[in-house]
């Protein structure tokens, strides 16, 4: 009889936060959720990377860390310039 997984019927989440991934695969998928949504505003407004750099106040380089989903060390402040420069605002919530 072949050995019953221990994880059939669990969460996702309880999966990784048992093997400790948890934080950062989060961390991962809302820095990707962040780029996509300003990668998508900036198409539908036509913007340039170096417009909206200019919008920004900031390098094309650090707008490339904006816009790359693995680059999850972008501070929070540029990431708020980042929403607005294209009309958008970021809200965070603690549940």
């Amino acid at each position: 009889m072949p050995k019953p997984n221990k994880h059939r019927g669990s969460r996702l989440d309880d999966l990784l936060r048992e093997e400790g991934l948890y934080e950062e695969v989060q961390i991962v998928a809302l820095k990707r959720a962040v780029s996509e949504a300003i990668a998508e505003r900036m198409a539908e407004a036509k913007l340039s990377k170096v417009e909206m750099a200019r919008r920004m106040r900031t390098s094309r380089s650090q707008l490339d860390r904006v816009l790359d989903p693995e680059c999850t060390t972008v501070q929070l402040d540029t990431l708020i310039r980042a929403a607005s420069a294209v009309g958008r605002e970021i809200r965070i919530t603690l549940e």
